[in-house]
């Protein structure tokens, strides 16, 4: 997973299908995820992930009210389309699932 550059938000937020993954090194359960977010990356290839840690980009979690990690916020085309904020521990099942009902948003936005 890619991770995210400073000033690099607003050029990625204006591509297609864009997932921001919110994480910090101190997380348990974004170490929890780590193992398969690969396997999701290749499911899913048509979003690009971005991987942003909280703590290195503390003022993008506050603007995007990220008070949860790991948390998932996508954009497409310039315009946030869903986010998934919790401080709940996320399955690979739960992650494929929020991919897939964001992805029908898409669609329907498209329309």
């Amino acid at each position: 997973m890619e991770k995210l550059q400073a000033n690099q938000l607003e050029e990625l937020t204006a591509d297609e299908k864009t997932v921001f993954v919110f994480t910090t090194s101190w997380c348990g359960d974004c170490h929890y995820i780590r193992p398969f977010m690969p396997e999701i990356e290749e499911k899913f290839a048509d979003f690009t992930f971005i991987e942003v840690d909280r703590d290195e980009h503390l003022d993008l979690a506050q603007k995007n009210n990220v008070l949860g990690i790991p948390s998932f916020i996508t954009y497409n085309r310039g315009k946030e389309i869903s986010r998934w904020i919790s401080p709940n521990r996320k399955t690979q099942v739960e992650i494929e699932q929020y991919l897939t009902e964001t992805n029908e948003k898409i669609k329907g936005s498209n329309k």
